[in-house]
């Protein structure tokens, strides 16, 4: 719940700051046009979903990066069609190859400690019967 109340005041600041900025018009001409670019990107998804396959075959990325770039991808044109600024500069930054890997690192390297922590947990017995 406090990620969403961080989300909501860092979204409404940065739109009220830029659209005063730049005003009412271009604020709408904004609007759609990140619609329409989102909805673009959702459309040709496939294309997308192929270059990674290709970046996957030529061992440039693993399955678990090809996984995490590809819902980055459609996060980001999701992020796209919702209105406002930080959606949209959040979505517009998805769809870079080398922030989308960025983010598809760290969230594996979380993954791993997880898994790591997990391990050290478990206590390996075996049980012999006579």
């Amino acid at each position: 719940m406090i990620y969403f109340l961080l989300y909501l005041f860092i979204e409404t600041f940065v739109s009220v700051e830029i659209a005063s900025a730049i005003g009412p018009i271009w604020t709408f001409i904004e609007i759609i046009v990140s619609a329409v670019a989102g909805f673009y990107i959702l459309m040709n998804y496939q294309y997308k979903i192929n270059e990674y396959l290709f970046a996957v075959a030529k061992r440039e990325i693993t399955l678990d990066e090809f996984e995490s770039m590809s819902i980055y991808t459609l996060i980001g044109a999701i992020l796209l069609i919702i209105p406002g600024f930080f959606t949209d500069i959040l979505g517009i930054l998805l769809q870079f190859h080398n922030v989308a890997l960025f983010f598809a690192k760290k969230i594996l390297k979380l993954k791993e400690k997880e898994k790591k922590k997990g391990e050290e947990d478990v206590i390996d017995v075996e049980i012999i019967e006579h």
